[in-house]
């Protein structure tokens, strides 16, 4: 599974870095940053249920 993010869609509001900040960051200027773009199978659906969260839609999961 590849998890993507849409940073135009991005409005900063870091609901993802604070579920899974093992993947996901922002960067200065407080915008989403993918940290890892490969999600390892145990975390899966942890990753699937923030993007489900992310309040903009500026992330998805690609299933491979």
């Amino acid at each position: 599974m590849k998890v993507l993010a849409d940073r135009g869609r991005c409005q900063g509001y870091g609901t993802c870095v604070l579920a899974a900040p093992d993947v996901f960051d922002v960067d200065e200027s407080g915008l989403v940053v993918l940290l890892v773009e490969d999600v390892p199978a145990d975390k899966r659906a942890e990753i699937k249920q923030t993007v489900r969260d992310c309040p903009t839609g500026a992330l998805a999961v690609e299933e491979r």
